[in-house]
């Protein structure tokens, strides 16, 4: 019986392996041709012939795509938007984890739970009435509606930080306190050094997300001038498309992407270790 039990998991767990390395492919399989069609000629990705590697290999469409002043002003839109928010984001984000996780003040626990109710709310619930409201105050067609918002923090980064901040003793306050520290020194002086790791994590995190948002973008931006990193791409894909320059297009995803892949590479152990610790701290 041992045995015959034996060899049925193994059987099972070869199974899902197999389940699992396809399932792998499948996903990976979009990325890998994308990056192998930006050095395809316009005929072969039109060829009937479906292929994978490039025959002739050009790598002219880079050059190209960073030579386009679209291209590099979405770049310049899309920084001009991450950077404010994430150093001002990441400081109220950081400070409001800090009063949640170690100060005591009236209605602490229902403010919040308040915030952590609207990380249920889509963006697509939320974004007509935010649109009506920016257009009042004439912020659209600037990047202004993407960058006030995340000055004040975010939810998330504020959701885990706290978590992070749980496995601290308290005391420490007591003690600064006792020494003669306000609130604000204590926060500066202790806990942020303390949480730093965790911040930048989830400050890396966030910055992917402004790098790659493109329904915001699209909804409160019509001026090209404005337009960030995603949208230019999107152009891209519109204009370039009618002429089936599609290795173009695919050189320039393929540069849009290089970012953010490169900070996950870097730091995915950081990454992952923070959202496990958050995780399991209560």
């Amino acid at each position: 019986m041992p045995l015959q039990r034996n060899k049925k998991t193994k059987l099972v767990d070869t199974i899902v392996l197999i389940l699992l390395i396809l399932g792998a492919v499948a996903m990976v399989f979009p990325l890998v041709y994308m990056v192998f069609s930006s050095f395809m000629t316009k005929n072969q990705i039109l060829s009937a012939d479906f292929s994978i590697i490039p025959d002739p290999w050009k790598f002219g469409k880079y050059t190209e795509v960073l030579q386009r002043p679209e291209f590099l002003r979405g770049v310049r839109n899309t920084l001009m938007v991450a950077i404010p928010v994430l150093v001002v984001g990441g400081f109220t984000s950081s400070l409001a984890a800090f009063s949640f996780s170690k100060l005591q003040f009236k209605g602490k626990n229902g403010i919040f739970l308040g915030l952590l109710a609207t990380m249920m709310i889509p963006f697509a619930v939320v974004m007509i009435p935010q649109y009506v409201m920016f257009t009042k105050m004439q912020w659209t067609n600037s990047l202004l509606p993407l960058i006030i918002p995340g000055l004040f923090g975010n939810v998330g980064v504020i959701f885990f930080l706290r978590q992070n901040l749980t496995s601290i003793p308290s005391t420490l306050v007591e003690a600064a306190k006792i020494d003669g520290c306000g609130y604000f020194r204590i926060y500066y002086q202790i806990f942020l050094p303390l949480m730093k790791g965790a911040l930048m994590t989830q400050l890396i995190l966030w910055f992917m997300g402004i790098w790659n948002d493109y329904l915001a973008p699209t909804i409160f931006i019509q001026d090209d001038e404005w337009f960030t990193l995603q949208v230019v791409i999107r152009s891209f894909n519109s204009y370039y498309a009618v002429n089936s320059d599609y290795p173009l297009i695919m050189a320039a995803s393929v540069l849009s992407i290089l970012p953010t892949l490169l900070l996950f590479f870097f730091f995915q152990r950081y990454i992952i270790e923070s959202v496990a610790i958050s995780g399991v701290k209560g």
